[in-house]
C-alpha cells in the first residue's frame, strides 16, 4: 500500500506541471492586458506601462516567464497582485476559509440528502418514486445560477421574504449559497446512489441474506449500501472541483468573498499572479481529494487493498 501511495505522489508531479503549464498559457494568451486597461482609462502613459511591464517581467518571452513562475512556485511564492500589489498568498489565505465553509457545508448537505434519497428510490416503484425521479430529471436541467438568482429574489431583500442578507456571509448569509451550491450535487448523487443500490440489490448475496430471514432494513442499509459506496466515494472526490468551480458563479451572485469571487475578479482584471495562485491551490486540492478517494477504496473494499499491496 505504501508503494502505491508513493507511485501516486510521483504521478502528481507531472500532472501538476501540466495543469500549471496549461493554466499559464490560457491566462497569458487570452485577450486583454492589465496595463492596457490602465492605458484605456488614461491613468498611465505608454512609457510608464512599458516600465511597469518590465518590472513585472511581462516583457520576457513566455517560456522564460513560465520558468520564473515555476521557480517561485517551489518556494510557495505566488508573487504580488498586479492590481493592488498585495501578496497573492495573503489574498488566497483570506478567501480560502470562506470557500471551504460554503463548499464543505454544501458537500455535507448534498450527500447527506442524496444517500438516503437514493436508497429510498431504489426500493420504491410506486407513483411517489416515479414522481421524485421526474422531479430530479427536471431539476437536472435547471442551471444553478438561475436557482441562485431566484433564491436571491425570493428569500433576500425586501421584495418578498426578507429572510437573508443580499450579500455576504453575516447574519445567516451562507444559507442560500450553500443550498444553491449543493443543489446539483443532490440531483446527480441521488441518481448515482439509486443506480448503485439497484445493482447491489440484484446480487446473489442480497438474495441469500433475505433467504436467511435478515430484516429488510438491515439488508438494505448494511449489506447493499456498503457495497454501493465505491461509486459514491468516487463522486464525492470528483465533486470537490465541481463545487470549487461552481463557487465562482455562486460567490459572485451572493457576494461571498471567497476563492470563487477572487478568481472571477482576477480573470476580469487580468491579474496573472492571482489567477495562477488560485489555479494552483485548486489543482492541489483536486489532486489531493482524488488521492484520498483512491485510499478510501482500500478501506471500503478489502479486495482492492490486497491488489494494491502486491
Amino acid at each position: 500500500m505504501k508503494r502505491y501511495v508513493f507511485r501516486r505522489l510521483l504521478l502528481m508531479i507531472p500532472t501538476f506541471f501540466g495543469i500549471s503549464l496549461l493554466t499559464f498559457l490560457v491566462a497569458r494568451l487570452a485577450p486583454g492586458d492589465p496595463f492596457l486597461l490602465d492605458l484605456e482609462t488614461g491613468e498611465l502613459d505608454p512609457e510608464a506601462i512599458a516600465r511597469a511591464r518590465a518590472a513585472q517581467g511581462l516583457d520576457a518571452p513566455l517560456p522564460l516567464q513560465f520558468a520564473r513562475w515555476m521557480f517561485h512556485l517551489v518556494r510557495f511564492d505566488f508573487g504580488r497582485s498586479l492590481i493592488d500589489q498585495r501578496l497573492v498568498t495573503e489574498k488566497i489565505f483570506e478567501a480560502m476559509p470562506r470557500t471551504a465553509l460554503v463548499a464543505g457545508l454544501a458537500m455535507i448537505l448534498g450527500f447527506g440528502l442524496a444517500i438516503p434519497l437514493g436508497v429510498w428510490l431504489s426500493t420504491r416503484r410506486d407513483r411517489w418514486g416515479r414522481a421524485v425521479e421526474a422531479l430530479l430529471l427536471t431539476a437536472w436541467s435547471v442551471p444553478s445560477f438561475w436557482i441562485a438568482v431566484m433564491a436571491l429574489m425570493i428569500f433576500a431583500g425586501p421584495r418578498f421574504l426578507d429572510l437573508f442578507p443580499v450579500q455576504g456571509l453575516e447574519n445567516g448569509g451562507f444559507v442560500l449559497p450553500v443550498i444553491c451550491l449543493a443543489f446539483p450535487t443532490i440531483v446527480v448523487a441521488t441518481r448515482q446512489v439509486r443506480a448503485a443500490m439497484e445493482e447491489a440489490l440484484a446480487q446473489d448475496y442480497v438474495k441469500a441474506a433475505r433467504a436467511r430471514g435478515i430484516p429488510e432494513r438491515r439488508v438494505i442499509w448494511k449489506h447493499a449500501l456498503r457495497n454501493s459506496l465505491l461509486p459514491v466515494v468516487t463522486m464525492f472526490g470528483l465533486h470537490l472541483p465541481h463545487l470549487v468551480g461552481g463557487s465562482v458563479i455562486i460567490e459572485r451572485i451572493f457576494g461571498v468573498p471567497g476563492m470563487g469571487l477572487l478568481a472571477f475578479d482576477s480573470i476580469g482584471s487580468r491579474d496573472y499572479p492571482t489567477i495562477m495562485g488560485v489555479a494552483t491551490v485548486m489543482a492541489i486540492a483536486t489532486m489531493t481529494s482524488m488521492l484520498l478517494v483512491d485510499l478510501a477504496y482500500g478501506f471500503i473494499d478489502p479486495r482492492i487493498r490486497l491488489e494494491r499491496a502486491k
